[in-house]
């Protein structure tokens, strides 16, 4: 969760943008995201007045930006807190743009199940082959992993992945 604090003072700002972090920091633990899944990174400063080639007086001459990051493993509790972050409006928090990421954290798990189904499921095809060629299939020649590739559902359901992989594998058939 993005916040911004805008204004002359950086000292002011400084105050601001930490009672910011606070509040955000304890609405998620009241939506319950744990302590530890929560971070902040430093304060970033935008210095308004710093282009010298600008003919436009900013009508502030600071601002300050603050993230708040959450990295859980409760998908569905964090999707949940996302829906309701607006609630922060009403404590005075503008939330800025957010930027959201999801990881597939079982991949290592999944891979040697997806490998056999991948192998079942080209002797299968290769098993057609076969008997459309009026042969029997034999041993496999070569065999190639290939390709894992993750992917988001879409852009609105980017938490759900689609994972698949490509093997090569060639069979020999007997006459």
């Amino acid at each position: 969760i993005q916040t911004k604090s805008t204004g002359n003072d950086l000292a002011e700002l400084h105050s601001q943008i930490n009672k910011n972090v606070e509040t955000v920091k304890e609405f998620l633990v009241s939506k319950g995201i744990a302590e530890n899944e929560i971070s902040v990174s430093a304060p970033s400063v935008t210095d308004h007045t710093a282009d010298t080639y600008s003919t436009n007086k900013p009508p502030y001459h600071y601002s300050v930006l603050s993230k708040v990051k959450v990295a859980s493993t409760n998908v569905k509790l964090v999707r949940k807190v996302i829906d309701e972050q607006g609630e922060l409006l009403s404590k005075g928090i503008a939330v800025e743009d957010n930027t959201i990421n999801y990881y597939l954290n079982s991949f290592p798990d999944m891979k040697p199940t997806m490998m056999a189904e991948a192998i079942k499921n080209a002797e299968k095809t290769a098993q057609l082959f076969a008997e459309n060629s009026h042969s029997t299939l034999n041993k496999i020649e070569t065999a190639d992993q290939g390709l894992f590739s993750i992917d988001d559902g879409d852009e609105y359901t980017n938490y759900v992945k689609s994972v698949r992989v490509v093997t090569t594998v060639t069979y020999s058939l007997k006459d």
